[in-house]
């Protein structure tokens, strides 16, 4: 029975879509499968983890079927970007699937769709509001690198997200160090939501959210979230748990205030970190009159030193911190600048934007 005969990419490219959330290894074997349906012209694939799902719906497939399997997604996946850019042919025959193209032929094993499991979408009162995906992309940069990932307190394993009239806030901390964002919605919402997102949902939209202007719907309800953009619907369901109270870790009342080159002190302090301790990963910020320090040494007693020329003539500053917690701050921004807050050696700093209250970084100092 003739499903499908169509190019490789109308097929590869909404299989790739879904497929992103399908684990290798699962207790129930049909959730390494990805469901296949076919409705006239509309194809639909579908896949799920139970805790995400993510459906695509393309049209214009003409020929074959209707028809509602389910296939090995990983073994597709690979099967379809292994073939040369031709027409692929789906086949089912005795709950065998078959691709053929060219002179290539690959035979998968099949499970019943009936048996694949869904997500319901939410109903009742819910938060809803509309957003550049390219404006939710880059604020999801901003802070989902400090997100914890395998935390006992599982509430720190995910993102903060919370819609309050016209603003969109997003926080994220793994105890270490603590990222905020916020961003203003073009109309208000029709009410106040505050929910955390898993982890692999965070990445699953950045992977997948255009770097462009088309629209990104999210709504909000009980357990869930809903994401459409494009082609796509993203399920989720979402951490439950109480997020920390982050304007309490924010300081407020750093005296000390430095201006530092993005560029250049990321540069620096990748160029140091190469000899930090692997287990550690330390570096030292030593400010004097008109010039950073940055000091890294290891086990084997090798030293790196980097110094930065800077505006800047204060009380000297000799504080250590984990450099990965400053590379990952400032590999996610854009701007020129930085500003750097601080109080003395045994208190957070505090990264900020020039002329711009919607950035904020917190990051714990370390004894080296």
């Amino acid at each position: 029975m003739l499903l499908l005969n169509a190019p490789r990419d109308a097929l590869l490219a909404p299989l790739q879509s879904v497929a992103g959330i399908v684990e290798k290894r699962h207790t129930l074997p049909i959730l390494s499968n990805v469901l296949i349906e076919k409705q006239g012209d509309r194809l639909t694939l579908l896949a799920t983890d139970i805790e995400i799902q993510i459906r695509t719906t393309t049209a214009g497939h003409n020929g074959g079927e209707d028809i509602s399997i389910t296939v090995a997604a990983k073994k597709l996946q690979d099967i379809l970007r292994a073939l040369p850019d031709t027409d692929i042919n789906l086949t089912l025959d005795d709950k065998r699937l078959t691709v053929k193209a060219g002179r290539s032929r690959f035979q998968l094993q099949t499970l019943p769709a009936a048996d694949y499991p869904r997500m319901n979408l939410p109903d009742g009162d819910a938060t809803r509001f509309q957003v550049p995906q390219r404006t939710f992309k880059r604020q999801l940069a901003q802070v989902a690198y400090s997100m914890a990932q395998q935390d006992i307190r599982y509430y720190l394993n995910g993102l903060l997200l919370i819609a309050e009239d016209t603003e969109l806030r997003m926080v994220a901390t793994d105890g270490h160090r603590l990222a905020y964002a916020a961003n203003t919605l073009d109309a208000p919402v029709n009410q106040r939501c505050e929910t955390i997102l898993p982890r692999k949902t965070v990445l699953e939209l950045s992977r997948q959210l255009a770097d462009s202007d088309d629209p990104l719907e999210v709504i909000l309800a009980g357990n869930q979230a809903v994401f459409r953009f494009g082609a796509i619907e993203l399920v989720t369901k979402l951490i439950d748990g109480k997020f920390p109270d982050y304007q309490r870790v924010i300081p407020q009342n750093h005296p000390g205030l430095v201006a530092l080159p993005r560029q250049a002190l990321l540069s620096a302090l990748q160029r140091a970190a190469i000899l930090t301790n692997e287990k550690f990963r330390g570096v030292r910020m030593v400010l004097d009159d008109g010039a950073l320090r940055i000091v890294s040494s290891n086990s084997e007693q090798e030293e790196a030193q980097e110094e930065l020329e800077i505006d800047y003539h204060g009380a000297k500053l000799d504080i250590g911190f984990n450099v990965t917690y400053l590379l990952d701050v400032l590999n996610n921004l854009s701007s020129e600048t930085i500003e750097w807050r601080f109080n003395d050696g045994n208190s957070s700093a505090l990264i900020t934007l020039p002329g711009n209250e919607h950035f904020k970084y917190v990051v714990m100092p370390m004894r080296i």
